[in-house]
């Protein structure tokens, strides 16, 4: 007769997981970017929200130990702040509005034709966004200066359209790539034109890939300061980027205050924006990457 060895009761610390050390840690390090991003913006905000003896405390209070929103009813009762904030959405929106319309129709022919160096020449459009905008400042300065276009918002509009027009060309040119060639085909044989085939099939089709380059680039435009502050001289014409930073007290003291209440009114719509849209920023950024 066959003896069948009892199994030993395995004990509940052998039971017990392992903890997964890779996870922690990626956990850990994703606090601690979180936290990094966020700690400027809460040192911000309790800036702009504390009485202005508190600012000047020895040693610096880590906790508001005061609250007040006089520094948010400066910032709102300025009519200069509320010009600048309209200042940024005309230099942004025509900046993006113009960077799509060239971009799409960049895109679409290096996204469609086939030739030599195509590489080359979408690499050679890209490295136009890592040049040095200081650089070109003084030529630009000059240029516009012989142009009639100092202290315009066209200056700042064609110079922001350069340096964000590559982005644009790229994101739309991997969706455009993406799109069947036999949706053209089908539109061509109904007697529709390029342009029209482009306007009506492709342009929708690729919508996610158009509002990814849309966002991007308005808040890469709504971010720029120097070109603003240097072809801007009229302080109505100034945007919140180069207004801000001139906020005072008194000639000689800035208002720090009211310049952290006035960031944050700025930076307020652009985080608004990206936590709406960010799925849409994502699946447009990443589309490329998945296409085969």
């Amino acid at each position: 007769m066959a003896y069948a060895e009892p199994t030993a009761a395995r004990s509940p610390a052998l039971t017990r997981r392992a903890p997964n050390w890779s996870r922690l840690g990626l956990y850990l390090l994703v606090g601690l970017i979180v936290f990094s991003v966020a700690a400027p913006l809460l040192w911000i905000l309790k800036i702009s929200i504390v009485e202005t003896r508190e600012l000047s405390a020895s040693p610096p209070t880590i906790w508001p130990h005061t609250f007040t929103l006089a520094h948010y009813e400066k910032v709102f009762g300025d009519p200069l702040f509320l010009r600048s904030l309209a200042n940024s959405v005309i230099i942004a929106g025509a900046t993006t509005l113009i960077a799509l319309t060239l971009g799409a129709l960049a895109a679409y022919p290096l996204a469609r034709l086939q030739f030599r160096f195509r590489g080359l020449v979408m690499s050679g459009i890209l490295a136009i966004s890592f040049f040095p905008m200081v650089a070109i400042i003084a030529p630009l300065f000059v240029q516009f200066r012989s142009l009639g276009l100092l202290d315009s918002y066209w200056a700042v509009i064609a110079t922001d359209t350069v340096f964000v027009l590559p982005l644009s060309v790229w994101i739309l040119a991997t969706f455009f790539r993406q799109l069947p060639r036999d949706l053209e085909n089908a539109a061509w044989l109904d007697g529709a034109s390029p342009l029209q085939a482009f306007r009506m099939i492709i342009l929708p089709l690729a919508a996610p890939g158009v509002m990814t380059a849309a966002i991007l680039t308005f808040i890469a435009t709504w971010n720029e300061y120097l070109f603003a502050n240097t072809f801007l001289f009229d302080n109505h014409k100034w945007p919140v980027t180069v207004l801000i930073p001139n906020y005072a007290a008194n000639q000689f003291t800035p208002d720090y205050a009211a310049q952290a209440a006035a960031a944050l009114v700025v930076t307020a719509p652009i985080l608004i924006l990206v936590l709406v849209l960010q799925r849409r920023i994502v699946s447009g950024l990443t589309a490329g990457a998945l296409s085969g």
